[in-house]
């Protein structure tokens, strides 16, 4: 080779490296597992904490600031996509008519997204101990004209930890107008309930715990262990079967509230899994219903008194948050179960259970369809008793149809 040649042939090389330099890599699908890092107070650790094995346990001390939530696309041929994440214990869901949602923070803070961007709004006197804090959230039904959000939240008073449901008017991004819809709940550190919905008869329905109380559950006198009915401002509804707020009783701590295209009411329930047993419920709630707390558990009879059409039995714990029906199909979701379920309502039985992403998000509380038609299911590993994932808390976008 002369030299001429030779000068040539490695200007040519030169060349060519510093093009391959410069050159863009391919674009890859979005990764659940791999997302970009929020910086956060509390970073995700590689070596994430043990589980705490029950509902029941002490809270833990965890100090989490969630900032930013990001929607992400749909993850290609999966049926499953990041809607939001770095949440702090997201409790509830609700879609606004604008395309917008919001989210309950258990802390206090009601978190508004907003595509890319998120408002959080403070909501006053939320007091957090254990599973107590800022909880249920629903939007009126006729939301558009009066733009009424309504809250569940537990406050302290006098060194006693209390209840109550609050109305809003969300007004842009700050929350104006409050008013007490009801209050005195008995509250806890375990047990509050939280659970808010309109049905399809334009009452507003409530679920409430036994407050580690369980004697309460038994009297109609009590709002605790309870599902309660009330007029959208609070007024008693002249068809409650006992002249009070009361719909039915004998519950321990109903998470989960929905009703199927018959128009009626079902609802998930916590057992006594803290004292050696599963027994976690699907209800079908009748209006006056009498249920077993704490005088029977599981498959046990008691005259009078309405057993559960769908039990753990005593060998599982679902611990169960929220429910949605779709297409017959009840969904419903787990804390320590940390499980997405789903069984058919004409045929309840164990064998027909499903059981989907088991152990692989952790801790599942929050549960809603949204407009879109797709299951948003919320994880609840920063509250103390769960293993961090990285970005924890997320809410998840699911296509109930391509479930595993």
């Amino acid at each position: 080779m002369n030299a001429k040649l030779f000068l040539t042939t490695i200007l040519l090389l030169a060349v060519l490296t510093a093009c391959a330099n410069t050159l863009t890599p391919e674009p890859v699908g979005t990764d659940i597992a791999n997302l970009p890092v929020v910086v956060t107070t509390q970073s995700p650790t590689a070596t994430e904490p043990p589980l705490v094995p029950s509902e029941q346990s002490p809270q833990e001390t965890t100090e989490y600031e969630p900032t930013a939530l990001i929607p992400t696309e749909v993850i290609p041929a999966e049926p499953i996509s990041i809607a939001a994440y770095n949440l702090g214990t997201p409790w509830e869901i609700a879609f606004l008519p604008d395309g917008r949602f919001l989210i309950t923070e258990r802390s206090g803070t009601l978190a508004l997204v907003d595509g890319d961007e998120t408002v959080r709004i403070p909501i006053a006197d939320v007091f957090e101990q254990g599973e107590s804090g800022l909880l249920g959230m629903t939007l009126h039904h006729d939301f558009e004209t009066n733009q009424w959000i309504y809250l569940y939240l537990t406050y302290q008073e006098a060194g006693e930890l209390v209840n109550r449901v609050e109305r809003h008017r969300l007004e842009n991004d700050t929350l104006a107008d409050t008013m007490v819809i009801i209050d005195g709940i008995p509250g806890s550190s375990n047990h509050n309930g939280g659970r808010l919905e309109f049905g399809p008869d334009g009452m507003l329905y409530i679920t409430t715990g036994d407050a580690q109380t369980s004697s309460q559950s038994q009297d109609i006198n009590s709002l605790a262990g309870k599902i309660l009915r009330l007029q959208d401002d609070g007024s008693i509804p002249e068809d409650n079967p006992f002249g009070n707020a009361v719909y039915s009783y004998g519950h321990r701590n109903p998470q989960g509230l929905a009703w199927d295209e018959h128009g009626r009411l079902w609802s998930t329930e916590h057992g006594p899994s803290g004292l050696g047993s599963g027994y976690d419920e699907l209800n079908l709630i009748e209006i006056g219903g009498i249920y077993g707390w704490p005088e029977i558990q599981g498959d046990q009879t008691r005259e009078g008194m309405i057993i559960p059409l769908l039990q753990s039995g005593s060998n599982e714990t679902w611990a169960p948050g929220d429910l949605e029906i779709v297409d017959g199909t009840a969904y419903f979701v787990g804390l320590r179960g940390s499980t997405l379920y789903t069984v058919p309502l004409n045929n309840l039985t164990p064998e027909s259970l499903e059981r989907h992403f088991v152990q692989e998000f952790g801790r599942l509380r929050a549960l809603r369809l949204g407009p879109d038609g797709l299951l948003y299911m919320g994880t609840s590993n920063t509250d103390g008793r769960g293993r961090l994932r990285e970005n924890d808390d997320k809410v998840f976008r699911i296509d109930w149809r391509q479930l595993p």
